[in-house]
């Protein structure tokens, strides 16, 4: 089933969102990472169609969602606008899935708004994944050396190979479709606004940062943290401890997955993600 896409305004810019899925079905709102887009959710998508309506936005700055003259690239902002397609759209009660900086927007989102929230995945992120590991490094450096353009799809395919070694040919194809456009002088730049994200990333002002380890004790759904085995980003104690300290919360790791479980092993991830949201548990 492919998605419909819709463009609605959203706090001065056009946000597009994809949705899966209809009727009277619960709805499932799907929130992707630093560096990608609605379109990243599409296998596990289409998977959660015939039992929910499956919502996923381009973030501003990102696919076919505008870019903000002003930068705001940070969680505030990814949650206002959030906010704002949730009262477009009319919905009352949802779950959330968030993957990295998806993830935070969803800690963040689901802290302060219980009585929308009904349960909450979380892909690979947690309190201090952001600034104190060795994939928070790894990705401030390689933002730092993100190009402006490539001169051909070759180009954008190695480079998306080289910082992502082991990323499947389904996720590659799918990064090269919805990443880069052509230009007028036959080059290859960027559907984000890489520069403007990569500045807010690596500036990391400390007025706009979030307390995750306040958001999740302020949380008051079911919550599933889903770490990659194989991550750097998110480690097994920062997992253990966010148990610890939330009752709502448990986790899990997939084998043969990085920091982006949904790319690495799908069939686990997905499987993970239906049984949560269907039953509560895993």
């Amino acid at each position: 089933m492919k998605p419909s896409s819709h463009v609605v305004p959203v706090n001065g810019l056009h946000y597009r969102y994809l949705r899966w899925g209809g009727g009277d079905s619960p709805v499932v709102l799907m929130l992707h990472g630093l560096r990608s887009y609605a379109h990243t959710w599409e296998p596990v998508a289409r998977a959660l169609s015939d039992t929910h309506l499956v919502i996923a936005p381009d973030f501003r700055g990102r696919g076919e969602s505008s870019w903000d003259p002003r930068h705001d690239y940070h969680t505030d902002a990814y949650a206002r606008d959030i906010q704002a397609l949730v009262e477009s759209l009319g919905l009352k009660r949802f779950s959330v899935v968030g993957h990295s900086m998806g993830g935070t927007v969803g800690y963040y989102y689901a802290a302060r708004h219980p009585d929308q929230v009904d349960k909450l995945i979380i892909e690979d992120i947690g309190p201090g994944s952001s600034t104190h590991t060795a994939g928070a490094d790894r990705i401030v450096r390689e933002m730092r050396e993100t190009p402006n353009s490539f001169d051909s799809l070759d180009a954008v395919r190695a480079y998306w190979r080289g910082i992502r070694p082991d990323i499947t040919d389904a996720a590659l194809d799918s990064r090269i479709e919805h990443t880069v456009r052509r230009t007028p002088d036959g080059c290859w730049a960027w559907k984000l606004d890489m520069a403007g994200i990569a500045a807010a990333r690596i500036t990391a002002d400390p007025a706009k940062a979030v307390d995750l380890w306040r958001c999740v004790g302020e949380l008051r759904c079911p919550t599933l943290v889903i770490r990659g085995a194989r991550s750097d980003f998110l480690s097994a104690d920062a997992c253990e401890r966010m148990a610890e300290r939330q009752r709502l919360v448990e986790w899990t790791q997939v084998a043969g997955a990085g920091h982006y479980v949904h790319d690495d092993n799908p069939v686990e991830f997905t499987r993970l993600v239906t049984a949560f949201l269907l039953g509560g548990g895993r």
